[in-house]
């Protein structure tokens, strides 16, 4: 009898564990999304992006050479001591120049890289910067998965090997909660088209405008596919690159995304807590591009056409002496390496290796026959 009522306390006891157990809710502080700001700083026609999450800090490009300084104080500002991450999503001196000020400033645990090096003193001071620090730097590969506080970050590009350095980026999307973010430095639609190739959904609440809002990026299919609520534009106004162009305000005015721009707003601060977003300061209205503005561009273009009118004059002027045979202009520039043809005015051409570069005077017909196929930017 003893044995019987010992048994039915123990099986009593075991019950009501079990069911307390059951009961117990998971911590609050397990299952709590921090609150994560975005900060979009104005470092003119470059960018710069801090993250702040949960005590950790992560910093997306650092502009030009003139605004390390800059950025530092700003980060001094936010109370950051140390970033969790630094990445630098390609080479381009807006992008990388005013880091090794943050190098040497700054207590860095990860340094994110593109592959793509480029030979010159921008990126040569920052790798001696990168070595007198003892950092090394990788390259993520695609749909790798990182922390910053409660918020995951994952990689979606670059995708392959480029022969330049705007689609050689590091893309990524960085998600707190429910609330995505999407970065692409300034990968253009060859590479976009790669990224909506691959495995990572790029879906998106805020799109940081690729390649500052140029037309070379934020594509058709890729703003389509990234759905975003909201868009940032880093650029400077006046800038003598347009930026941004009309073709992508007007992709985005169609879509009727609001639009955050640093050149008319300044610094932008995006706050997430998971579920919803907030901002600094209310989206931009005037949708205005940048080509009108941009008299860099006129200028440019004026200095090509007389250079030109001065070397066909002086070609001219040799060809009656007899002193030379006119060498016929190209009719299109092959990239030898990815088998694309474009024309010699497209912006690809002046990021194009002078090793991959091949001029010809061929028809299109006669390049196509030899393997090429035409550049999706400047439809040749």
């Amino acid at each position: 009898m003893k044995i019987y009522k010992w048994m039915i306390t123990a099986l009593l006891t075991i019950s009501l564990l079990s069911a307390g157990a059951q009961s117990i809710p998971v911590s609050a502080k397990e299952t709590k999304t921090e609150e994560m700001e975005v900060h979009f700083i104005d470092v003119g026609e470059g960018d710069a992006t801090l993250i702040k999450c949960g005590g950790q800090s992560m910093l997306i490009d650092a502009g030009d050479s003139s605004k390390g300084t800059a950025i530092q104080h700003y980060l001094q500002k936010q109370n950051v001591k140390k970033l969790d991450y630094l990445i630098l999503t390609h080479p381009d001196a807006d992008h990388i120049g005013g880091a090794p000020v943050i190098i040497t400033k700054f207590e860095i645990d990860k340094v994110f890289m593109s592959n793509y090096e480029k030979d010159n003193k921008t990126y040569e001071k920052l790798i001696q910067t990168l070595e007198y620090k003892g950092l090394k730097y990788v390259t993520p590969k695609t749909g790798a998965k990182y922390h910053l506080g409660t918020a995951s970050i994952t990689i979606a590009g670059p995708v392959k090997d480029y022969d330049n350095p705007n689609d050689a980026s590091i893309a990524f999307v960085v998600q707190n909660g429910n609330n995505r973010f999407l970065f692409t430095g300034d990968a253009q639609e060859d590479a976009e088209q790669d990224i909506l190739e691959g495995k990572v959904a790029i879906s998106a609440d805020v799109y940081k405008a690729g390649h500052h809002g140029s037309k070379t990026s934020s594509s058709e299919a890729f703003l389509e596919a990234a759905a975003p609520t909201y868009a940032v534009i880093s650029c400077e106004e006046g800038n003598s690159y347009g930026h941004p162009h009309a073709a992508t305000m007007n992709s985005l005015r169609a879509m009727g995304v609001k639009v955050y721009r640093t050149d008319e707003q300044g610094s932008i601060i995006a706050t997430s807590d998971g579920s919803k977003i907030t901002w600094s300061c209310s989206p931009s209205d005037t949708w205005a591009a940048g080509e009108p503005t941009g008299t860099g561009n006129r200028e440019s273009v004026g200095n090509s056409v007389r250079k030109v009118a001065e070397t066909a004059g002086t070609v001219k002027r040799q060809k009656d002496a007899g002193e030379v045979n006119t060498p016929a202009s190209p009719s299109y520039i092959c990239n030898k390496n990815t088998k694309k043809f474009h024309l010699p005015s497209c912006e690809s051409v002046k990021d194009m290796s002078e090793k991959n570069k091949l001029a010809v005077t061929s028809s299109r017909e006669e390049v196509i026959a030899q393997g090429y196929v035409p550049c999706k930017r400047c439809k040749p």
